[in-house]
């Protein structure tokens, strides 16, 4: 039997002598699909379909729970087959961030603004051992991606022995500044396109959705997701307006950011550069492996991430070459998918 044939018979069984609506809602880099069911008496769901040889459904179900306790606006499980790989789940509506933001740019701080609170709250909510630790192996693995995919794959470009001790180096250094920071959970794809307007009678609520990756870690990582990141650029000055907003929220709110905010921005940048090094191969392996192209054309967006923070540092100097050469490569053969 086919999926989408199991997805039907799968709600017909689940809301029995009732005609079901059954429309695309949208899909994500993983295997991941969603639907939009729509009742008899004009409510709607969300159906999760999440192979199961392929997906886990029990961590989004952990981090939906972490996130209906912290009282935050995110879809609350209503029903589940676990065998299966469905989740029956609350809808949030149907504009998300990205596309509020990318329909009129004049409400981005309008719409930005809320988000603070909502991630300071999440950051709030934090406690040890509640979720995978975001650890030295995690974001070593991560970052392995990029010479992998971005490096080997996508431009076939093999390494000397002198840019791969190089780039051990600076792995090392990025993963120690992550490890140094205060920890809190971490959503890990904090950004619009993971966010919802959801628009109560009195204030607009961003919404958070696909959380199944969350872990525990680094201060910073949910801030520079969403502010260098993958759909939509912002120019610097906008950026640190809200950075340094956060940042006196976070201080405000008792969380343990640095006091000094030039420290706080360092590790900011530090820990974007992580993530943009990590999202280079990501992509190219959607792109490679997995048949999703469209992810190729924001390589060139996180390139510039990645070349800016590496100017910044010393210690990135080394780096900042590479990448240099890798983009003037990129320049020859294109951003091809």
């Amino acid at each position: 039997m086919s999926r989408d044939q199991l997805v039907t018979d799968w709600v017909a069984s689940r809301f029995p002598g009732q005609t079901v609506g059954i429309t695309p809602a949208s899909a994500d880099a993983s295997f991941r699909r969603y639907f939009r069911l729509t009742l008899p008496d004009g409510s709607t769901r969300i159906l999760m379909d999440a192979p199961p040889e392929k997906e886990d459904c029990k961590p989004f179900i952990h981090v939906a729970g972490l996130l209906a306790k912290a009282n935050l606006a995110a879809p609350r499980v209503l029903d589940q087959d676990l065998d299966n790989g469905f989740l029956v789940l609350t809808d949030l509506g149907r504009i998300g961030y990205l596309e509020a933001l990318n329909a009129d740019l004049s409400l981005a701080d309008l719409l930005i603004r809320p988000v603070l609170d909502v991630l300071v709250k999440w950051q709030q909510a934090s406690t040890a051992a509640t979720l995978p630790p975001y650890d030295a192996t995690l974001l070593r693995r991560e970052l392995d991606l990029f010479p992998e995919w971005f490096i080997g794959r996508h431009l076939s470009i093999q390494l000397d022995d002198n840019e791969k001790i190089m780039l051990d180096r600076t792995f090392k250094f990025l993963i120690n500044s992550a490890l140094a920071q205060p920890k809190v959970f971490v959503h890990r794809d904090f950004m619009p396109r993971n966010l919802m307007v959801v628009e109560s009678a009195e204030t607009l609520t961003p919404g958070i959705i696909d959380f199944q990756d969350a872990v525990y870690g680094p201060i910073t990582y949910d801030v520079v997701s969403l502010f260098r990141d993958a759909f939509i650029s912002w120019d610097e000055e906008q950026e640190i307006d809200w950075v340094v907003r956060y940042w006196e929220k976070a201080r405000a709110a008792g969380l343990p950011v640095r006091e000094d905010f030039g420290a706080f921005w360092r590790e900011y940048e530090l820990m974007g550069l992580q993530r943009h090094l990590k999202v280079l191969g990501i992509f190219c392996r959607l792109n490679y492996r997995d048949g999703k192209d469209k992810y190729i054309d924001d390589l060139p967006r996180f390139m510039n991430y990645a070349k800016k923070t590496a100017s910044r540092y010393v210690q990135l100097k080394p780096l900042l070459n590479l990448l240099d050469k890798l983009d003037g490569q990129t320049e020859q053969i294109g951003y091809r998918r």
